[in-house]
Parts: C-alpha cells; structure tokens; sequence
C-alpha cells in the first residue's frame, strides 16, 4: 500500500468511518478540495497501524452520499478499496478544486476549511476571500475599485517604466496592463503602483539587530525603518536598508581585487521582489518583514504558497509559475526587476553560489507555512576568521615594542578604512613621514601588506584580506 507513514498536509488517517459525526472528517474533505488536493484513509488509525474497516462496499456507499450531501460545489473524488494484511482499507482521493471555496454544510452551518499542517481548521476571512476569488478564476491585484486614476499620480512608476525599459509609458498602457478599466477606475495593482500610500499593507518593516536573535526594538535594534506606499518606492527603500547594513569585504593580491559582499545583491533583489508580488495583500494589518542579523537576513511576507503546498515539501528546481497577484508580476517583469517567471527561486540559489567563499551550509533556506513565506539568506562572511588576529601571531614575536605599537595601530586603521596611505598612518601614530614609510616598507617585505600606487599616492592593503568591513 502507498500511503505516508504518519499524517501530513495531504494525508489524514481515520480509524474508522463516523457516519453519525461526519464533520470529523468531512472537513478534510473541504481542506483538501480547497487546497493541494489529499488522500483521507479509512481503517488506519493515528498511529499509521492498519485496523481495517468492517463492511467496506456499505461505508464506501455512505462515503460518497455523505460527501454528496454536505460538501457544497461536490468536489472530484475517487474510492479505491485496498487489502493490507487481510484487512479492508478504503483511499478517499480528494483532487484539488476549482469551483473554490468548498463549504462543509449541516445544521444550518457552512463552512470553509483548509489544511495547516496535518490539522483541517475554519479558513480565516482572508483565505475565505482567497478561495472566493481563486473560484471566479480572478485575483486581488486585477479587481477594480471605486479609486479614479485622474485623482492620484503616478511619476514614480513611469519614471521608472522609462529608465528599464527606454519606452514611455502612454495612458492606454494603464489599461493595457490591467493597472485600469476602460472608464479610468483604478483596479488594486493600480493604487499599488499610485505615488500616494492608498493600500494600507502596502508596507515594509526592517529591523537590523544586534546579535543573531530579536530583541528589544529599543535596546537591541542598531537601525529600524518602516516604509508605506508605491511598490517601486518599497523595493528600493527596502534594498537600501539591506544594503546600508550589509558589508563588503575584499581580499586584493598584486594584482587584483576580489570583493566579498555578505550578500548576493541580485538574490537580495529577487526575495524582495518574491515577497512585494507573491504576498496576499488582503490581510489586514499586514506587512512584508526584514530582519536582518550578524549571521543572516530573513525576509517574511503574508501567506504561503499560492498552490497551498509548504515550499520545503517542493523540489525548489521543479516549481512552477503560480502568481497570487498576475497584473503586478507581469509589470514587474516587464520592467526588468524579475527574470522568466517561476524563476526566482532558482536565482536566488544561483546568485548566491557565486559569492567568494560559497559553500553548501550557506545554501538559502526557504519555508512557508499557511500563514507567511519566507526566505533565509546567510551571511557568507559571518564566522570567518579575521586576517588580522593571524598575522598578529605571525609577527608578534619579530617586532620590537615600537615596531608591535605601529602594528597594533595600523590594525585599527585596517577596520575603519578601505586602504590607508602614508599620511593617514603617520597622522594616528605621531611619526615623521619619512618613519612610517620606513616600517610600512617593512611590512611589506613580511608579505603582510601589499602596495599600490607611487609616491605620495600610494595606498596600502593588507594582503589576503580587507582592511576594512564598511558598507559599500
């Protein structure tokens, strides 16, 4: 027999068939029609321990009129009857419906179910909604509102239109790309792209702690943004949050210089635009989340999949192009800021394997549950063993105590600078000019800093390494 070893997101075990209380497990039945689709086993009990159903053709008949009966649109089914160590056991297939939301009804009761995790509960208003939509084959973003364009501007989004794509944006293109209706009202993705803040969870919360946990936004929060409105506005604000807490290093030989960012800037850029397009603009009081820590940069946005699936349990090579919001997607492809749909996953993996230092633990994470998506990027500099404490050991015991203070403060200057000269060393430890040269000329010569540039405009790195970890 095929079936999981234990409860899951597409599976529920029943011990036997309730015909008198059906709720208990007609609510699977609307969970998985409204969903992925499931497979409920009758004859199994919690534990995976076949017990078998006694009189399988009489419950497969009452099966089916009660499913018939109490679940409103009758999604697709199929009952197969298996034998397992001479015990009946009845598969209840539930394939995943279009005609949502499928409504458990009894008792003047209706009710919208959906699977989290292994457990079928009540759909909250804002799945509810989803369903409603999903089953009228429309979404969110393409639903028009009582909001006329003429009563907003949009320079921000055609301005920028312009700049990714060298076309100007005409007022028939609104209605072209779904952003109005032919009397000029506005659908959702129209007031999402408006310069004014007229979506309310059209917002963004960034947070870089201090340390690898949260904390107190007063006391632990080095830096805290919020922004609200146009999502172009949303995207470039949040990427220069990232940006502006993020660091680069390098390592320079003779010559070359090989940067080394924490973070893949296009993987940053495709997880920001994964969360503004793919994230369920109907819940209120929502909004997509930053935290950014030593060791990682976390973004979260409202909802799961849009296919209802947890995004661990999919194979991120094999996942397809399902879009909660279509109009915004297609404008943001089109303006260049997302690659071939279904995509971004995938980029995201990729661009960061090229970072200097990849390896497999510093793959991306990615998880989702019915509530939120979100996307783990790890700092492939946290934990790397500073250049400077090695060659600290390496010379300490060939220097004299002059020679090991200058050493000490050049260091320091080492943390706080992208190179230093001449003048900027012999400025912080009081030497003559002539001096400084003359020991740097000597730290040369151990191979620990290298040189670049003549005279008076030659700039010192240490070799291998950065002589700083500032932002970009």
């Amino acid at each position: 027999m095929l079936y999981p070893l234990a409860e899951t997101t597409e599976c529920d075990f029943k011990r036997e068939l309730e015909t008198k209380k059906p709720k208990s497990w007609l609510k699977s039945v609307s969970a998985f029609a409204n969903g992925i689709g499931g497979k409920l086993i009758f004859g199994v009990d919690d534990s995976g321990e076949i017990v078998g159903i006694i009189d399988a053709q009489k419950s497969a008949e009452a099966i089916s009129n009660l499913i018939k009966t109490r679940i409103t649109p009758t999604p697709q089914f199929i009952l197969t009857l298996e034998k397992e160590q001479e015990k009946s056991v009845l598969i209840l297939t539930i394939e995943a419906g279009r005609a949502t939301p499928y409504y458990y009804k009894a008792d003047g009761i209706r009710e919208a179910y959906v699977r989290i995790g292994n457990e079928s509960i009540v759909a909250p208003d804002y799945i509810l909604n989803e369903l409603i939509l999903k089953g009228k084959n429309q979404s969110f973003d393409a639903l028009t509102s009582d909001v006329k364009k003429e009563e907003y501007s949009f320079t921000l989004l055609e301005a920028t239109y312009y700049e990714r794509t060298l076309l100007k944006m005409e007022p028939k293109d609104y209605f072209s790309f779904c952003l109005a209706d032919k009397k000029g009202y506005l659908t959702n993705a129209g007031r999402l792209f408006a310069d004014q803040y007229i979506v309310y969870n059209s917002r963004v919360f960034c947070t870089r702690w201090n340390g690898l946990e949260k904390g107190s936004a007063f006391d632990d929060a080095l830096d805290d943004k919020e922004f609200e409105g146009n999502l172009i506005y949303l995207l470039r604000s949040a990427s220069d949050f990232i940006k502006n807490n993020s660091k680069v290093r390098f390592y320079k030989d003779v010559e070359y210089r090989v940067d080394k960012p924490d973070y893949a800037e296009r993987a940053v850029t495709e997880a920001l635009v994964n969360a503004l397009i793919h994230r369920d603009y109907i819940v209120l009081g929502s909004e997509v989340h930053i935290n950014m820590y030593d060791d990682r940069l976390e973004i979260s946005s409202p909802d799961g999949m849009f296919d209802g699936k947890a995004v661990q349990e999919h194979t991120i090579a094999d996942i397809g192009s399902m879009r909660r919001n279509p109009v915004i997607a297609d404008l943001f492809h089109r303006m260049k800021f997302m690659e071939r749909r279904g995509s971004g996953l995938k980029k995201i993996i990729s661009e960061t394997e090229k970072l200097p230092g990849y390896n497999e633990s510093l793959k991306p994470i990615f998880y989702s549950d019915g509530s939120s998506f979100r996307v783990i990027l790890k700092n492939v500099n946290y934990g790397t063993t500073k250049v400077s404490d090695k060659v600290s050991d390496k010379v300490s015991d060939k220097l004299n105590e002059k020679e090991k203070c200058f050493f000490n403060v050049l260091m320091t200057l080492a943390k706080q600078h992208d190179f230093v000269t001449t003048k900027v060393v012999a400025e912080a430890t009081g030497m003559p000019e002539a001096t400084t040269r003359r020991y740097l000329a000597k730290f040369s010569k151990m191979d620990i800093i290298v040189s670049d540039g003549k005279n008076r405009s030659k700039k010192y790195y240490l070799k291998n390494t950065s002589m700083t970890e500032a932002n970009p």
